[in-house]
């Protein structure tokens, strides 16, 4: 499966008074991000507080995003695990739930080698017949995949087909196209390297934003695919200062943050994340007007 332009990454809603998940806004998030002509959907990343959820919590997300979405665009579902045991039960469940692709990052307490790393994504691979994509965060995961190492998985297993990178290093992506002469789609998982990330060819753009900027991701998307650098420039430097401060300030808090200031009743992130304080929300409300004033 070849994806391309905007994989919007929702959030998880909770109720105010219980911090249970608010299917009901679930489904008014998602509908709304595929209003954005969002070309994937990809629940239960870090923006969707994953690592807080029950494994209970995640298999309803999983099974009520495949639903309300239905097929309109592919479905990324995140597996983000310490052990390979429990990566594999999600992976299992990701297909029994009819997902599209799984989004799989490694969790590290212990420094794991560059075997162990492939011996997990090798792992999870034969027990799912699901598109396979290598996600490479170590600001989150505290393992850093190598590209040689992601090349390699890549050319040796045969359900890895894509790589999301987030280290926000455009080498990276140079360092993919180079060692597979093009052949392996990356994607960009970090916001403010929007506009080189798709001028290095980047086959699409993982973010939160749309869930803010409404469309503009995916005209920036639409400009740089079409050449027309001047435009693409202007909207992305629209945009900029917002994507800066949503990853400076954690994206739970800063996107449930503007979702409720822009009249979506999403609730806090769960503790012992905490909501944005007064000033936060202030200077977020000033960066949307900017960013969506023509």
């Amino acid at each position: 499966m070849k994806l391309n332009g905007i994989i919007a990454y929702p959030i998880t809603p909770f109720k105010a008074d219980s911090q249970e998940v608010d299917f009901d806004a679930l489904s008014i998030t998602l509908n709304t991000l595929l209003e954005h002509d969002c070309d994937a959907i990809a629940p239960l990343g870090s923006a969707g507080e994953s690592a807080y959820l029950s494994w209970e919590e995640w298999q309803k997300v999983a099974e009520k995003s495949i639903e309300i979405v239905n097929h309109r665009v592919p479905v990324i579902l995140g597996i983000s695990e310490l052990t390979t045991n429990m990566a594999i039960q999600k992976a299992k469940k990701a297909e029994e739930l009819g997902a599209d692709v799984i989004m799989v990052l490694p969790i590290s307490y212990w420094k794991l080698t560059d075997q162990e790393i492939y011996d997990y994504y090798q792992e999870i691979a034969a027990a799912t017949k699901l598109p396979i994509m290598v996600y490479n965060n170590p600001a989150t995961s505290g393992v850093d995949l190598s590209p040689e190492l992601i090349v390699r998985m890549f050319q040796d297993i045969e359900n890895i087909s894509m790589v999301k990178d987030s280290t926000g290093d455009i080498q990276r992506m140079h360092k993919f196209h180079e060692l597979t002469q093009g052949q392996l789609p990356f994607y960009n998982g970090c916001n403010p390297l929007a506009l080189e990330a798709f001028c290095a060819g980047a086959s699409g753009w993982c973010t939160v934003a749309p869930n803010l900027l409404g469309k503009l991701p995916r005209q920036l998307y639409q400009a740089t695919n079409a050449g027309d650098l001047a435009q693409a420039q202007k909207l992305f430097y629209k945009q900029l200062p917002l994507l800066r401060f949503i990853v400076q300030g954690g994206l739970p808090k800063t996107v449930k943050a503007g979702l409720n200031e822009l009249g979506f009743s999403v609730g806090a992130p769960r503790k012992p994340l905490q909501s944005a304080s007064p000033s936060e929300i202030h200077q977020l409300k000033s960066l949307l007007k900017f960013a969506t004033t023509a």
